[in-house]
């Protein structure tokens, strides 16, 4: 099979992700890239290398709507790759699968999936191989927790992000509990924990820390790194401004032993929080593309194309050196961050010190993540879409 007969839908239209795939595989000769959303239009359905954009049902809301759409629109426009960016609509089509004719997913079957998206899993997977985790004790549900004998502050982590009984998701929260009360209040307020598998984790103080990677059938293919400058919101939380930086060594061992115990295929994000004594703590494993992707192609590591040839069997062009120090802003998202500085900073000086940043411009090695000159149609989309929110 060569480029001129493929075609690859991009679910998750909306996603910024979803644009740095589009953009990435859009650039490719002879290929052509179908973008869908529940929405009208969507974000990456607005850029210059979508071929074509169809409004479907939410995978998240209509589940069963969408599977069976898929089904009906494989059979009237194949594709040779569905390449979807979100936890939902991944773990959707891996239960449906073998029900849609002509799906294919750059993914491992969901049973090696869940092995890592699972997260009471994936702490007994890091605790056989040999990888730091934070303490933790595994429960069938609430009712099993004695409040008055666990140490605190704890973390209730839900084994699973999303929950799906067949006809619909739920999502689930990781929280952090410091007193018995608190506990208490965790479980009254999320049901889900009576009957759910979750754990109870010490808390770690440090940072967080994070490789990305692509691995083909159990083998790694690349590896790639960067630092959150500035998150929405400020004290934690979405990347708005960061930037690529070499993989720490021993953050790539760990990476590496995980995924290839697991025989992993695609693309992993494997997150880590460092302890105030150096020590890399596992805290979770995302079997997807991440938010920041549009970060690593422009360093000259194409996550997307990668994994699409590694799927293929085509030849992949892997990057032995990135450039460090290339930096990736969404500018909508640092402007959200700025007004919370303010919203809710103490003093002047941090609000005028945050202005300043935001402010001042940087020419060498920083791209906009949805704003680009060749492809304007998807920033000017974006800007609606804000400016419609805060009526």
């Amino acid at each position: 099979m060569d480029s001129t007969s493929i075609s690859v839908l991009i679910p998750d239209a909306n996603q910024r992700s979803a644009l740095a795939v589009v953009r990435s595989l859009g650039r490719q000769p002879n290929l052509r890239v179908i973008t869908c959303d529940s929405t009208p239009t969507a974000l990456a359905g607005q850029s210059r290398y979508s071929n074509l954009y169809v409004q479907c049902p939410s995978s998240e809301y209509e589940p069963m709507h969408f599977v069976a759409w898929l089904t009906r629109f494989l059979e009237s426009q194949p594709c040779q790759l569905v390449m979807p960016v979100t936890e939902v609509t991944s773990q959707l089509l891996l239960q449906f699968q073998e029900s849609v004719p002509g799906l294919r997913l750059p993914f491992s079957p969901l049973s090696t999936v869940l092995q890592l998206a699972n997260k009471s899993h994936l702490v007994t997977l890091a605790e056989r191989s040999g990888v730091p985790v934070p303490h933790s004790q595994h429960y069938e549900g609430a009712h099993q927790v004695d409040v008055q004998a666990v140490s605190y502050p704890v973390v209730v982590k839900p084994a699973l992000s999303r929950l799906f009984d067949g006809k619909q998701w739920q999502a689930t929260t990781v929280r952090i509990a410091h007193t018995p009360d608190e506990l208490t209040g965790i479980f009254q307020q999320n049901a889900y924990l009576n009957d759910h598998p979750f754990m109870l984790q010490a808390f770690i103080p440090g940072t967080g820390a994070g490789v990305f990677a692509l691995f083909n059938r159990g083998e790694p293919v690349q590896f790639f790194a960067h630092q959150r400058l500035r998150e929405k919101p400020p004290e934690g939380g979405v990347s708005v401004l960061s930037q690529s930086c070499q993989v720490p060594a021993g953050l790539q061992a760990h990476a590496q032993t995980l995924l290839q115990a697991v025989n992993w295929h695609g693309v992993a994000m494997v997150e880590f929080r460092i302890g105030e004594d150096g020590t890399p703590y596992l805290m979770e494993v995302n079997t997807r593309f991440w938010g920041s992707l549009q970060l690593a192609i422009d360093a000259g590591v194409d996550f997307p194309y990668q994994l699409l040839c590694a799927e293929l069997g085509w030849p992949i062009p892997v990057a032995g050196h990135y450039r460090v120090g290339q930096r990736l802003r969404w500018l909508l998202g640092d402007l959200d961050s700025l007004y919370l500085v303010f919203k809710r900073s103490s003093g002047w000086p941090a609000r005028l010190q945050r202005l300043a940043q935001f402010l001042t411009p940087r020419f060498r090695h920083q791209r906009h993540e949805v704003n680009r000159w060749r492809d304007p149609a998807p920033a000017w989309f974006e800007l609606k879409q804000y400016l419609k929110a805060l009526r």
